[in-house]
């Protein structure tokens, strides 16, 4: 992915060395981690299993000089998104607001709550914010078996498809149909929410590429890779050995390596709408 030369986006808060504290272990420290989770709204397993996976007690943790260029690479792709998704709008008779995309080590305060790194990286319709820690992007390569500078572009590409849904009132929607939808149609509506943001970040992927040349060859599979490492069915194989369908909440590998596909092939926003087919 030819990424070096590109505009970096203003719109990056570098949170690292400043994260939130977890402390592995029982006795009040736990008992610590779990009060502040249930006043934020968290499950709070979610701490403790961060704090398990060694989180340091200190909140210093200066960026290595990898990580410094994987934050280059993260606000070049960012200002990518900005650029095209602004002009996307301008062609909709639409204004497009910049997301924030906040980079931070262990765990993150958010307008959606506290959340340790464990939860990957998210976006918060709240604040208007992708969260991201960089490890990600090495469980990326070495959990998920999905390496590749576009894998990674894919997983933000993603996370302000999200956004992008926001803006254009997709969300709002989604949430007043969940509220009155069981728990099996509320992961339906889930799962199609997901694979339209995968279709985003395919739409984004043809117009980055035609605007600046951007994709080298072998790009498009590792996004490909990536999309159906993250696949509900893949997942709950790995975790479980067995897939339980109606508790899908992303889609299967399949699902959301055709709708990246149908993004980035076509790279027109309309092609995106999972809330108005039966084959998903």
């Amino acid at each position: 992915m030819r990424w070096t030369m590109g505009r970096q986006s203003d719109n990056v808060e570098d949170r690292r060395g400043v994260g939130v504290p977890l402390i592995a272990g029982g006795g009040i420290g736990s008992l610590v981690i779990v009060l502040l989770a249930l006043f934020f709204g968290v499950d709070p397993t979610v701490l403790l299993q961060s704090g398990e996976q060694g989180a340091p007690p200190s909140v210093q943790s200066p960026a290595t000089p990898q990580h410094d260029e994987l934050r280059d690479f993260v606000a070049v792709v960012l200002a990518d998104t900005e650029d095209t998704w602004r002009e996307l709008f301008r062609r909709m008779n639409r204004e497009y607001r910049d997301p924030k995309l906040v980079l931070f080590t262990h765990a993150v305060p958010s307008a959606c709550g506290m959340a340790g790194a464990a939860v990957g990286p998210f976006y918060c319709p709240g604040d208007q914010k992708v969260y991201l820690d960089l490890a990600f992007f090495r469980d990326l390569r070495d959990r998920f078996r999905a390496p590749g500078d576009f894998a990674q572009a894919y997983v933000i590409a993603h996370e302000v498809g999200h956004h992008v849904q926001l803006l254009l009132g997709i969300s709002d929607r989604v949430v007043a149909r969940r509220d009155r939808a069981d728990r099996a149609e509320a992961n339906q509506l889930s799962v199609r929410q997901e694979l339209q943001a995968d279709c985003f970040a395919g739409v984004w992927g043809y117009h980055a590429d035609r605007a600046h040349h951007l994709l080298e060859e072998g790009d498009v599979e590792e996004a490909l890779a990536a999309a159906s490492a993250i696949g509900d069915d893949r997942l709950q194989r790995q975790a479980q050995g067995r897939v339980v369908p109606e508790s899908f909440t992303h889609g299967t590998s399949a699902q959301r390596v055709r709708w990246f596909q149908r993004g980035f092939e076509s790279g027109e926003v309309r092609r995106c709408d999972t809330f108005g087919t039966d084959r998903l």
